[in-house]
């Protein structure tokens, strides 16, 4: 009988302990929100976007908006848009062959390699980025500069593993019959692939690659390094500065000087938070119609 009395109470204090965490992240989520609800929704507006410039002119990329952040927005949006397309296809594309085409030799050396990357502090990918540019200028690139282009591909570098484990995990965990239901069908092993597993496997898929783009828009450190500045007109090309959120927030923060753009600062968090979740909303949508499409 002890052994059972003492195994109920272990789980109750379990839950109890698992409970108590949960509600406590919740709450300290929630006061983190209504702090930034507090201090930011009142900037929220045309103002905080445009500044004194027209809204048109400043989409269209007429007159350059210094008093606002939508410089940064725009520049969030390429950077996401731009690392997304250099990550996603070859991160996906390289959980497919780890998981059904690599030996178990070539699977054990180049998931080292994939967990390594993953464990790289964006930092550390924010000097990698800018140790290129210095090599290049002293080698084969004299112009070479900082820019769009450079700060995407180290994000993509960044977010690459995410894209690698998460394919590769939802494409092992799918059951053995629906592995077999496509040669039984007369299926090669790309069409098996193709037709039965990717499908299976979506929604694990897309859990990394919605992963993926909520790194690019948020992380600070890489662009800090590799492209960021302050007050930064439209890029008119990937070689071009860029402005972006997470930089205009730490820039702001650090160098206010009233307490209104301190308080940007913190409406420009809101929509951050609320750009990324928007970028959530989406991905989750295009995960349901997909799986509709797939069931139907």
């Amino acid at each position: 009988m002890r052994p059972t009395a003492n195994r109920r109470t272990s789980d109750l204090a379990t839950t109890i302990f698992c409970w108590t965490a949960a509600v406590l992240t919740m709450l300290a989520v929630l006061a983190v929100m209504g702090f930034l609800l507090y201090r930011g929704a009142g900037t929220l507006g045309p103002n905080l976007f445009f500044g004194e410039t027209h809204w048109w002119e400043a989409v269209r990329g007429v007159r350059p908006v210094f008093d606002g952040l939508w410089s940064a927005l725009a520049g969030t949006a390429l950077l996401v848009l731009l690392s997304c397309l250099l990550a996603v296809p070859t991160g996906i594309a390289g959980g497919i062959y780890l998981s059904e085409y690599g030996s178990r030799r070539f699977r054990a050396v180049a998931g080292f390699a994939v967990d390594l990357m993953a464990g790289i502090p964006s930092i550390v990918m924010g000097l990698f980025g800018f140790s290129l540019i210095v090599v290049l200028r002293h080698t084969f690139v004299p112009r070479a500069k900082t820019g769009l282009l450079l700060a995407a591909v180290c994000i993509a570098l960044l977010v690459l593993p995410y894209l690698v484990r998460t394919t590769q995990n939802a494409l092992a965990g799918l059951p053995s019959h629906l592995r077999l239901l496509g040669p039984s069908l007369g299926f090669t092993p790309w069409q098996n692939i193709r037709h039965v597993l990717l499908p299976s496997a979506g929604r694990g898929i897309l859990s990394g690659v919605i992963l993926a783009m909520g790194r690019a828009a948020e992380d600070t450190a890489v662009i800090l390094l590799t492209g960021a500045v302050a007050q930064a007109f439209l890029p008119r090309s990937l070689y071009d500065k860029f402005e972006a959120l997470p930089f205009r927030i730490y820039y702001m923060a650090a160098e206010h000087r009233t307490a209104a753009e301190l308080d940007q600062a913190f409406g420009t968090a809101l929509v951050l938070l609320m750009l990324t979740g928007t970028l959530f909303g989406l991905a989750f949508a295009a995960q349901r119609t997909m799986e509709k499409r797939w069931k139907g």
